[in-house]
């Protein structure tokens, strides 16, 4: 009994006793860390494979903005649809089987998106002076036809062989900053749109 006192009043083995409690503490307060450390490590360094884009990230520039023409006749700038995302094909007004499926992906992708396909607008860049089947103008309502000339500065869209290769977007400040391949999957189109939406506090 007079040793347990002793102890209990030796000023070494009360220090003893701290060290051993503040490294008991620190073990939980590790254990505990864990999981929240994986679960950050996996989010930010280290994302599974379907966290990743498949669209190709682009550095974000601004597009100029010269004035266009609609098929009608009408003016026309990319800018009247700032504020929204914009999906964006260039290809000629002849619109072979690539150019009619970059049209129903880009058609379908916004569709998919529910109540946030009205954040979502598609633009067709014509290349030269070919007039679209109207019946391709009827079926993909709601695009964009825009007819482009020598202002346009078709050098902005990065392309790793052609322009036609690829869909683009735009985002709602104006900014080119992603593409898809050539032959694209369409459901991975719809889900790095849907995180985009999602992300996004503007557009």
């Amino acid at each position: 009994m007079s040793s347990s006192i002793s102890d209990a009043l030796d000023p070494a083995a009360v220090e003893a006793r701290r060290r051993r409690g503040r490294r008991v503490a620190l073990l939980i307060l590790a254990l505990c860390a864990v999981p929240t450390v994986a679960a950050w490590l996996a989010y930010f360094v280290w994302p599974p494979e379907s966290r990743a884009n498949y669209g190709e990230l682009i550095e974000p520039r601004r597009l100029r903005d010269p004035e266009l023409q609609l098929l009608d006749g009408r003016p026309f700038r990319i800018s009247q649809l700032r504020g929204k995302w914009v999906m964006l094909q260039i290809d000629s007004g002849a619109c072979g089987e690539g150019c009619r499926q970059k049209l129903l992906y880009m058609r379908q992708a916004r569709l998919a998106q529910g109540k946030a396909m009205g954040r979502i607008e598609r633009v067709w860049l014509l290349t030269d002076t070919a007039v679209p089947d109207g019946a391709i103008a009827s079926e993909f309502e709601g695009t964009q036809i825009v007819r482009a000339d020598e202002n346009a500065n078709l050098a902005e869209f990065p392309a790793s062989r052609s322009r036609a290769d690829h869909i683009y977007v735009v985002d709602p400040l104006g900014n080119l900053m992603l593409r898809f391949p050539r032959d694209p999957d369409p459901r991975r189109i719809v889900k790095d749109l849907a995180r985009l939406l999602k992300a996004s506090r503007i557009g």
